[in-house]
């Protein structure tokens, strides 16, 4: 869950006054602005990204998930803004940007099971849901998990598994993923999750502590069982909370 900077939050406030008259039928048209926003974003730093463009399926499952209906119901008129959101305890709803790039970068294809740490309000879950992939998401705040529960239910994502418990760990029952995703700021690459991956499958992981320079970082395990990292772009999460 992308940090919501100061800055952010007034930009945010902005956009909230101007748009509080939105309809809930300019969602769709929203939605598609939004989506023409984040390939512009995508071509700017295919550079630092290694990614020339997004996949299509990709672009399509932001364009469908109707992100309002994952964001508190003050901040739904602002719901389509290439920024993060709050959704309560010091929690973020991540940039629209920022999803489709982490889920890009899994490369994931329908049939796969993938592990996302940090459920959130449930919107990564229903984009990953979207490309007909099997989620198995955990999220350490147990009323998030429960709400999130209730959006993806209500937005039709009933397939989706959502546990309340330390993401750190993983989900070793449920492994190996063939993709995980993490949507919260480590210290370091959490070797459970590591362990958890197939030979040939990716993470994605910010890293990095709450107020210094954190890296987005992709983790690739080899068909041996090698593993390799790369960093990125500087991005900005909220720290990956464990419990005590």
């Amino acid at each position: 869950m992308s940090r919501l900077r100061p800055s952010e939050f007034m930009a945010f406030l902005a956009v909230l006054i101007l748009n509080v008259g939105a309809a809930a039928g300019d969602y769709a048209a929203a939605r598609k602005e939004l989506v023409d926003e984040i390939t512009r974003d995508g071509r700017r730093v295919s550079l630092s990204t290694g990614i020339r463009g997004f996949d299509a399926r990709v672009l399509a499952a932001i364009g469908n998930v109707p992100r309002h209906q994952f964001v508190p119901m003050l901040l739904r008129p602002a719901a389509y803004a290439n920024r993060p959101l709050p959704i309560g305890h010091g929690q973020t709803i991540s940039q629209p940007y920022i999803v489709a790039l982490m889920t890009d970068l899994l490369e994931l294809q329908a049939g796969q099971q993938v592990l996302e740490i940090g459920t959130g309000s449930g919107y990564q879950t229903a984009v990953l849901a979207e490309l007909g992939v099997r989620v198995h998401s955990i999220e350490i705040i147990e009323a998030l998990a429960n709400s999130a529960r209730a959006h993806l239910a209500e937005t039709g994502y009933s397939g989706v598994v959502v546990r309340w418990a330390d993401g750190y760990h993983g989900w070793p029952e449920r492994a190996p993923f063939d993709a995980i995703i993490v949507t919260a700021a480590a210290s370091h690459i959490p070797p459970p999750l590591v362990a958890q991956l197939k030979p040939g499958g990716r993470m994605v992981i910010p890293v990095g502590a709450r107020f210094a320079v954190q890296q987005l970082v992709l983790v690739q395990k080899a068909a041996d069982g090698g593993v390799s990292t790369r960093q990125l772009l500087p991005v900005a999460f909220v720290p990956l909370r464990r419990r005590r």
